[in-house]
C-alpha cells in the first residue's frame, strides 16, 4: 500500500472512531428472545435465554432465565437470529447515480477509502455481521478488514478477495471501453493471460493480506463491450487458479453468467459461482457434484435492470442491453437450481443499491421461488459454510461470536422485516438498539 493511500484510511479511520465510542463490552449478558432462529434448523424456538461472555455466546437455554451480575437485553417481544452474511459485496464503493466512465478515471482509492467507512458502518447497522468482498482495491480492502477487527472503524466481520482477476478485455479489465493510450500502474495487476501469470499473482494476493480469490471467467453487464454468455478464461488459467488457492488454503468464487462457462468453472473446482445466469440442467448436477455454491445476486440484477429501462444513459455504454438480455434469466435460473438442491449462498452484490438495503435480496430470492425459511439459512448456516467458518459466524450457539440480531415480526413468514433490524449485536458488543444506532 502506498503511504498516501495507508494515510487516508488512517484520517478516515480515526475520523469514523470519534463515531465509535469506547467499544467497551459487558463481561456478561443475558439475552432473553421471544423468539429464536438460530442458523441450525429451520424451527422456530419460543422464550429462549443467550449467554454471552465478552464477544462469544456461551450457551442457550430454554426459558427466560436469570443470571445474577449479567446485564439482562429483552427481546421477549422480537425474533432474535444470528448476525446476517453477504456473501457477495464491494464494500468500498456505491452508485450514487454519477457517470461511471467519469469517476473511474477522476475518483482513486482516497476518495473510496473516505466512504468506505460510512458504507461499513451502514451494513453492520442493517444487521450483517459479516460480509465476504469479492471485488475492490486489494491494499484498501485489506487495510480496511485491519481496521474494524482492531476496532477502529465500526463494520462487519470481512473476508476479502481484492481487486478481480480475468483476462485481458475481460469482464475485470479496467481499461475496457476507454482510450488505449490511457493507462494506470495497478490496472495489469488483475488481468491474467496465462496459467504461470495466474500462479504468480494469486501468490502474491496472499502475501497482501486477501482471503480467497475472485476471477472472472465470463463476460460481465456493467462493463464495457464484452459479452456475457462467452467464456473469457481459458481452462488452465482456471485450473491454475484453483489449484494455486486451493493449495494455500483460500477458497475461489466465479464471476460467471454464460453456460459454457459455469459448467467449466465448476468442473474445475471453484467454490462458488456468483450470478449463474444461464445456468442449465448440467450445471446443477456439476454444482451438486462438487459441493459448490450458487449465490444468485438478485439485488444487483433487479436495480442495474430498472435503471437500464428508465435511464440507461447512467449505465457504462452497452450495459443497458446486457442488463435487459440477462436479468430476467436469472430469476428462473434461481428457481431451477433451488429444486435441484444445489447449495444457495446468500449475496447481493452490494454497491449498485446503497450500502445497508441487503436485506432487500430476500424478498426477490422468495419470488424466485425459494422458502423464506431457506433464505434464511442462505444467509446464515450455508454463508458460513462458502465462507469457511461455521465453527464461529452463522448460528447461535455456545462457541459463536456473539453475532446476533433481532427484528420484530416472523421472518420465516415475511422476509421483508429483515428489512428493519431493530437490534444489532456483533461481537458482544451492541451497535443498534431499539432500531436506533449505538455508535
Amino acid at each position: 500500500m502506498t503511504f498516501k493511500l495507508r494515510a487516508a484510511l488512517t484520517a478516515a479511520a480515526a475520523a469514523s472512531a470519534l463515531l465509535a465510542g469506547s467499544g467497551a463490552q459487558a463481561k456478561d449478558v443475558v439475552i432473553h428472545a421471544g423468539k429464536l432462529f438460530d442458523g441450525t434448523s429451520k424451527t422456530l424456538r419460543s422464550e429462549v435465554t443467550i449467554l454471552v461472555h465478552d464477544d462469544r455466546i456461551t450457551g442457550v437455554e430454554a426459558g427466560y432465565v436469570d443470571h445474577p451480575g449479567a446485564e439482562v437485553i429483552d427481546l421477549k417481544s422480537s425474533t432474535v437470529l444470528p448476525g446476517l452474511i453477504d456473501c457477495h459485496v464491494h464494500i468500498t464503493s456505491q452508485f450514487d447515480g454519477g457517470d461511471p466512465v467519469r469517476e473511474a478515471v477522476t475518483e482513486t482509492s482516497f476518495d473510496a477509502a473516505y466512504k468506505s467507512t460510512r458504507y461499513v458502518k451502514a451494513t453492520l447497522e442493517a444487521g450483517f455481521t459479516t460480509v465476504r468482498d469479492v471485488g475492490s482495491d486489494t491494499d484498501l480492502v485489506v487495510a480496511l478488514k485491519r481496521a474494524i477487527n482492531a476496532g477502529t472503524v465500526p463494520g462487519p466481520r470481512m473476508w476479502v478477495a481484492g481487486a478481480p482477476l480475468g483476462p485481458t478485455g475481460g469482464h475485470g479489465d479496467p481499461a475496457n471501453g476507454l482510450d488505449p493510450e490511457l493507462t494506470h500502474p495497478h490496472w495489469d495487476e488483475v488481468t491474467i493471460d496465462s496459467p504461470e501469470q495466474a500462479r504468480r499473482t494469486v501468490r502474491a494476493y496472499r502475501r497482501r493480506g486477501v482471503d480467497l480469490i475472485k476471477i472472472m471467467p465470463s463476460g460481465g453487464v456493467l462493463s464495457i463491450g464484452d459479452d456475457p454468455s462467452l467464456q473469457l478464461m481459458a481452462d488452465d488459467e482456471i485450473k491454475a487458479v484453483v489449484e494455486t488457492a486451493h493449495a494455500l488454503k483460500m477458497k475461489v468464487a466465479a464471476h460467471v453468467h454464460g453456460t459454457t462457462a459455469i459448467n467449466h468453472a465448476l468442473a474445475l473446482g471453484v467454490d462458488s459461482i456468483e450470478h449463474g445466469s444461464f445456468g442449465d440442467a448440467e450445471s446443477d448436477k456439476l454444482y451438486k457434484a462438487h459441493g459448490a455454491y450458487l449465490v444468485p445476486t438478485m439485488l444487483i440484477a433487479s436495480a442495474v435492470y430498472d435503471i437500464a429501462v428508465t435511464h440507461p444513459e447512467k449505465l457504462p455504454p452497452t450495459s443497458a442491453a446486457k442488463a435487459i438480455a440477462v436479468t430476467p434469466v436469472m430469476q428462473g435460473n434461481l428457481n431451477r437450481s433451488y429444486k435441484a438442491g444445489v447449495k444457495i449462498a446468500f449475496g447481493t452484490d452490494q454497491g449498485l443499491v446503497p450500502h445497508g438495503q441487503n436485506a432487500r435480496e430476500f424478498a426477490l430470492m422468495v419470488k424466485a421461488g425459494m422458502a423464506p425459511v431457506d433464505t434464511l439459512l442462505a444467509a446464515t448456516q450455508n454463508a458460513a459454510d462458502l465462507i469457511g467458518d461455521p465453527a464461529d459466524i452463522g448460528s447461535v450457539q455456545a462457541g459463536r461470536y456473539a453475532d446476533i440480531i433481532a427484528v420484530n415480526g416472523d421472518p420465516t413468514a415475511d422476509v421483508t422485516v429483515l428489512e428493519h433490524v431493530a437490534f444489532v449485536m456483533k461481537g458482544g458488543e451492541v451497535y443498534k438498539r431499539d432500531g436506533k444506532p449505538t455508535h
